[in-house]
């Protein structure tokens, strides 16, 4: 599996780092028991469904260190996995209090140079290097309630499904910038939008 995390990562996963990420797994299955955090039907498949599909997120990365916010975390996919794999540090948004508290939790127990925001994203300060956020709304949408976050250097890296082309092609209605698709290292019918220097269209 260390073999595959650095595949999809592209950069070395240490032993110390695999095993934070198997601690989160059974973390992230045991209080799936307690709210409904990742389907059922996924949990037999975890780590190619979850973990590896978060990892691939890093390669995205503009440098060593950067910052990065992960909008609705939610169990903490990807921004966990981020925390674990990263260098810099990462703001994880959720505005549901028991996912917030389970965020927490785990940041904790695998001591991660992460934080926890217990509130919805409008609400939120700051500026980040990377913005991410997995099944959170429709690209439009997303871009609208988080791009106070950014910079005009901040990449987006957002994993999305088939629909990644029109979402793409929705958002560039009111929207311009440097947006394209890239396909998942993890599912081929799966996809991930990036972008840089993000900004409104004048009117």
């Amino acid at each position: 599996m260390i073999h595959s995390l650095e595949q999809a990562a592209r950069r070395p996963v240490s032993r110390e780092t695999f095993e934070r990420l198997k601690v989160y797994v059974e973390r992230l299955k045991s209080e799936s028991q307690r709210q409904n955090l990742i389907s059922a039907s996924s949990l037999e498949h975890i780590w190619e469904r979850h973990i590896l599909d978060s990892a691939q997120l890093i390669r995205f990365e503009p440098h060593a260190g950067a910052t990065w916010v992960d909008v609705g975390s939610g169990a903490g996919l990807p921004g966990i996995v981020i925390a674990c794999l990263a260098e810099g540090h990462v703001t994880l948004v959720e505005p549901r209090r028991l996912r917030a508290e389970f965020l927490d939790r785990t940041v904790r127990a695998l001591g991660l140079r992460a934080k926890v925001v217990c509130a919805k994203v409008e609400r939120v300060a700051g500026r980040f290097d990377v913005i991410t956020g997995r099944a959170v709304a429709p690209l439009p949408k997303f871009l609208q309630i988080s791009h106070h976050l950014s910079t005009e250097k901040t990449v987006w890296a957002l994993p999305k499904g088939r629909g990644a082309q029109l979402e793409l092609a929705d958002a560039k209605r009111a929207w311009q910038g440097v947006l394209h698709v890239e396909p998942s290292v993890t599912n081929t019918e799966s996809r991930i939008i990036v972008a840089t220097g993000v900004r409104a269209k004048t009117k």
